[in-house]
């Protein structure tokens, strides 16, 4: 059930102004789709040429929208019973008859009596992806969309390509910190959001005047088909390291989901490809990519096309030599860390790919505002160093422990805590990474969810506990403890979070932000 993201998507598209822009660009791109009425297409028209295992219309009315959940169903809505992980949409189809579907998209048989239409297909995702992308007028198509997925720096990278290709006015962006529509923004509900969801928001981008879009493409969204369809111009692979094995169960069947992203499994396949060599699945993936799509390659320890050397950290800049097959030049970046590094290789090989001069791209770089909660300071004066990033892997945490270690003259302290809910086997591993790169470690809680912090603790530690972190419950105590032992020259590093403005416990949600509590602890304790 989405809920959320589809009621804010309806609310825009329900604005007379934007409907009448939306309706004439729907208009101009009909070609592209086949449909001669887009604005409100009859259930067969959405649905021709499209394989089906059985159809019941009767009435065959126009379609207004299209709905996942069925509480949001409206007069003339198509209704998509999805199956999902914590409920099924089948169970629900007598209460989106009862508020109007004009059809049920469904992957059982319904019967003879029920009674509206309805339409039995054998996979309802990849359904509700293809008629999404027809019913929006394939607004995927005119927008050169980059799509990046990995499991460490899509946002950064996705947030950096915008920046580089435009800004936000003029580049639009899906993430997991916001949605960028051209000229309005709104919170993100997901990374990579429902099919219909993605379709809606990329066509409001090209209402609103952008040429570009920038999409993060997570696993999730690949494996349910929520990214099915898309015509992605240029393809982004970051890396890859243990995560959502919950999910996926294994490492092998984690990188063959996101190895669909390039070798056209979800239904196109890219006109190009841009690999980190660094990452030892980058280099096999590079391997395994039949011919037929231009590939570029980055990376820092590798001789790829767009590299760096030289690499030079500093507390508040980084310096490198960057190479690429055009030239080469010295950049000053505000990003901190080696791994920001290979998210800017990253940038501007999806630039390059996409026919952009990297040496006019580079007086771009030095402006570049930063990517909320991405090792953002905290600065009130105080004499050691504060930042709040959302590292929440093992990897991510020792890349970032050993990025902080090369910049910091004292000691690094860290606040932690491994999310409910998610990956158990991965709570230990994110400990070892600390434990191995810190030198004071509070362990606190992140966003239990509906699992006891006893137990979130426990498969951290071990049974036996551990004598080198120190368990505090409460996230904003272990905070002030870790900046009440912070020295001058120190670093505190709280992470696990990041831009997240929020804690879940047991199905309630309350106010917490990472940045805000660091800030005002700081002021109450006056340790300017």
């Amino acid at each position: 059930m989405i809920g959320l993201a589809e009621f804010q998507i309806s609310t825009l598209l329900s604005a007379a102004s934007s409907r009448q822009a939306y309706s004439r660009r729907v208009e101009q791109r009909a070609a592209v789709s086949g449909l001669s009425a887009l604005m409100n297409p009859s259930v067969s028209q959405l649905f021709t040429q499209l394989d089906t295992v059985q159809r019941r219309l009767r009435q065959d009315d126009g379609v207004t929208c299209l709905i996942t959940d069925s509480r949001r169903v409206v007069p003339g809505a198509l209704f998509f019973a999805i199956g999902g992980l914590r409920t099924d949409g089948n169970l629900f189809v007598e209460e989106a008859a009862d508020r109007g579907a004009v059809a049920i998209i469904t992957e059982e048989d319904l019967g003879a009596h029920f009674p509206v239409d309805w339409i039995q297909v054998a996979d309802v995702r990849m359904t509700l992806a293809l008629i999404s992308r027809r019913f929006y007028g394939a607004p995927d198509a005119e927008l050169g969309l980059s799509g990046i997925t990995g499991t460490n720096g899509k946002t950064t990278v996705a947030m950096l390509t915008q920046h580089l290709l435009g800004g936000q006015d003029q580049v639009g962006l899906l993430g997991t910190i916001r949605y960028d529509l051209g000229r309005r923004t709104l919170p993100s509900f997901r990374t990579t959001p429902e099919s219909v969801d993605v379709y809606a928001l990329l066509a409001q981008m090209l209402v609103n005047g952008c040429k570009e879009a920038v999409m993060e493409v997570s696993s999730h969204g690949i494996d349910q088909k929520r990214t099915f369809g898309l015509d992605v111009d240029v393809a982004a692979f970051l890396n890859l390291t243990q995560d959502h094995i919950d999910y996926h169960k294994t490492m092998e069947a984690y990188y063959e989901v996101k190895k669909r992203l390039f070798t056209g499994e979800m239904g196109r396949r890219p006109r190009a490809g841009v690999i980190n060599i660094d990452c030892a699945y980058g280099r096999r993936l590079l391997a395994e990519l039949e011919p037929g799509m231009e590939l570029s390659t980055f990376g820092i320890e590798a001789e790829a096309d767009v590299r760096a050397r030289k690499v030079v950290l500093y507390a508040d800049r980084t310096e490198f030599e960057l190479i690429w097959p055009e030239g080469q030049a010295q950049v000053v970046s505000p990003l901190l860390g080696r791994y920001n590094v290979s998210n800017l290789l990253a940038s501007l090989a999806i630039a390059r790919a996409k026919g952009r001069s990297i040496e006019s791209l580079l007086s771009r770089i030095s402006n570049f505002p930063g990517v909320p909660g991405r090792m953002e300071r905290v600065d009130e004066g105080q004499p050691f160093n504060v930042l709040v990033d959302y590292a929440h892997t093992d990897d991510a945490l020792a890349h970032a422990c050993r990025m902080l270690r090369e910049i910091t003259a004292g000691r690094l302290l860290v606040v932690f805590g491994c999310g409910g809910d998610r990956d158990r086997s991965k709570r230990s591993l994110m400990l070892d990474a600390v434990l191995q790169g810190a030198d004071e470690v509070f362990i606190t809680a992140d966003n239990p969810r509906t699992e006891s912090l006893e137990q979130i603790f426990a498969d951290m530690c071990g049974a036996q506990g551990s004598e080198a972190a120190r368990v505090v419950n409460d996230r904003k105590h272990a905070i002030s403890l870790a900046l009440d032992a912070a020295q001058p020259g120190d670093c505190v590093l709280i992470a696990g979070k990041g831009h997240e403005a929020y804690q879940e416990f047991d199905g309630t949600v309350i106010p917490f932000d990472d940045r805000h509590v660091a800030r005002d602890l700081i002021r109450l304790k006056e340790l300017t």
